[in-house]
């Protein structure tokens, strides 16, 4: 099949998304398995995070990687090599009997997996004509938007009905459809064989990706800066990303290609992107700790009220793939990422005592926000470039979205440990043995063994719920600074 023949765009774009989606369900479902995994692997619980640490770090290392590769060999032998290759080891990841087994199939899924994001999009871009990549590329958004809100819920529910190993199981049926429509219609076309591969360069840019995954994956759990670990993977880092740049300005044909950087649009989405990254995947992190932990829902009953964000997903992808035709780019962006800062904003006022109706309404304008500045953002970012372009910028795209989704969920997680020890230290303050009119309040007696323990548990709800604000607060804070940079965007007439 030539690189200009037809192809059954809908089959094309049913697998890219299932593609797409297995990649990024798979990128938290695994998170509410993970005690149940430590318990049947008899690991410890630093041992078992691995499982998780090891799949971020070389998704990480890979995602550029996966760029040069598209560009060298072509999309569809990539394509089909990440789905075939993924869906095989997460049923090894299923079957294994040992930590190291498995953690050494999650580096495999990690590595095979990165490139599905990426380019199942640049391969939508280049089999559709021009005038409908705002409805494909909304479409295609889906996946990498509802992946991660389901996947919580999908997994506490097949570890709760079955086991822990169907939370790796259930990409096999995804799989094989995804690589048989895949199969059936990418066109074979022929790569840039003349491109280099700049060993150097990545080397220098995987170890530093590596070194600050792992910084942001272990921080919390090491005490950040206190750890030597952490001051020895930050310094490093910032050695090798600066080697890679000096690198890449001293030679003819760098691994990234550097040209892409003196496109405004493109560099300008980067950075958005980055934010939107932080915006939208840290409160999938957050919600269903303070929905079971301090409320008292069930797993399935959270995933219930988290699932009205999908849903609102859905309607917003589709949405904006008409308007992004028809509107200023700039507009809907700064309207998508207005709206993801005001449900963040909702969700800082949330307390014990909120309504189930609230969480739904915050998650509903959440939902819809997301995909109103993801859909016009990918447009402009590669609206500006080359076909030739396209894929590497894709990878880098995809990338920055990642970085910024690690680092909100780094910071998020540190600044709820910090803020909940802090707010516990400040409450029990105001709670003494001679505070007689606060115990009679409680109903209980100084000194009474049972409502001690009772008021003591409930100063630690009440200093959680303050430090769950203080997080929904800071992504508000950080998401809606992000605006000036939409003026950065140039101006492209709709459609």
């Amino acid at each position: 099949m030539s690189a200009t023949a037809p192809v059954p765009r809908r089959l094309l774009t049913a697998a890219t998304i299932l593609a797409t989606m297995m990649y990024t369900v798979d990128s938290t479902i695994v998170n509410v398995a993970l005690p149940h995994m430590q318990g049947s692997l008899q690991a410890t619980q630093d041992q078992a995070a691995w499982i998780i640490t090891s799949y971020i770090v070389v998704s990480a290392i890979a995602t550029p990687l996966a760029g040069w590769l598209g560009t060298r060999f072509g999309l569809r032998p990539i394509m089909l090599w990440s789905v075939g290759v993924f869906t095989a080891s997460s049923m090894l990841c299923g079957l294994a009997t040992g930590l190291g087994e498995i953690v050494l199939f999650r580096i495999v899924q990690g590595a095979a997996g990165a490139a599905l994001v990426p380019l199942s999009q640049v391969l939508l871009l280049q089999q559709f004509p021009r005038e409908q990549h705002a409805r494909v590329t909304a479409l295609w958004g889906m996946g990498v938007l509802i992946g991660p809100v389901i996947g919580p819920t999908l997994g506490g529910w097949l570890t709760d009905e079955w086991s822990w190993r169907w939370a790796f199981y259930i990409n096999l049926p995804i799989g094989l459809l995804a690589y048989f429509g895949l199969f059936a219609t990418i066109p074979k076309t022929r790569g840039d064989e003349t491109r280099p591969f700049d060993l150097t360069g990545f080397v220098f840019l995987s170890l530093a990706l590596g070194l600050f995954q792992l910084m942001l994956d272990r921080g919390q759990t090491n005490d950040w800066f206190e750890s030597t670990e952490i001051v020895a993977e930050a310094f490093f880092a910032a050695i090798f990303l600066y080697m890679f740049v000096t690198h890449s300005l001293t030679r003819d044909r760098p691994f990234v290609d550097l040209q892409l950087f003196l496109d405004r649009n493109f560099s300008a989405s980067l950075a958005v992107m980055f934010a939107i990254g932080i915006a939208v995947f840290s409160p999938t992190v957050l919600m269903p700790g303070f929905l079971q932990q301090l409320q008292g829902y069930s797993p399935t009953q959270a995933g219930v009220l988290t699932a009205a964000r999908g849903v609102s997903s859905m309607l917003g992808m589709l949405l904006a793939g008409r308007l992004v035709r028809m509107v200023d780019l700039r507009l809907l962006i700064a309207a998508g990422v207005t709206a993801s800062a005001v449900s963040l904003w909702m969700m800082g006022r949330f307390s014990l005592d909120t309504p189930a109706h609230m969480v739904v309404s915050a998650g509903l304008l959440q939902g819809l926000g997301a995909p109103l500045s993801f859909v016009p953002l990918s447009f402009a970012a590669f609206g500006t470039l080359s076909g030739a372009q396209r894929t590497e910028a894709g990878a880098l795209l995809t990338l920055s979205r990642n970085i910024g989704a690690s680092v909100g969920i780094s910071l998020a997680v540190a600044l709820l440990a910090r803020s909940t020890q802090t707010n516990r230290s400040y409450l029990a303050e105001h709670l003494t043995p001679y505070s007689a009119m606060r115990w009679a309040e409680l109903g209980a007696q100084p000194g009474d063994p049972a409502g001690t323990a009772a008021i003591v548990g409930e100063i630690g709800r009440q200093a959680a719920s303050i430090a769950y604000a203080n997080d929904f607060n800071l992504l508000a804070a950080v998401t809606i600074a992000a605006l000036p940079l939409v003026l950065l965007i140039r101006v492209q007439r709709p459609g």
